[in-house]
């Protein structure tokens, strides 16, 4: 799972053979992750991280 980019706790990456699902980026911060669809930018799936984690990963993504 390459990284694309870190940003202070923040770290964002991809899994490159996931055939099946729309392009995507995950996003770890502390325990806790998300999974955003790129296009368009939409939350997919949070465990763990509070709003203004997740509002914060998503100016990350775009």
């Amino acid at each position: 799972m390459p990284t694309v980019l870190r940003n202070g706790p923040f770290r964002v990456y991809f899994y490159s053979h996931e055939p099946n699902e729309p392009p995507r980026v995950h996003v770890d911060v502390g325990g806790g992750s998300v999974k955003y669809w790129l296009s368009p930018v939409a939350l997919a799936r949070n465990i763990g991280l509070t709003d203004r984690e997740v509002l914060a990963a998503q100016h990350l993504v775009g």
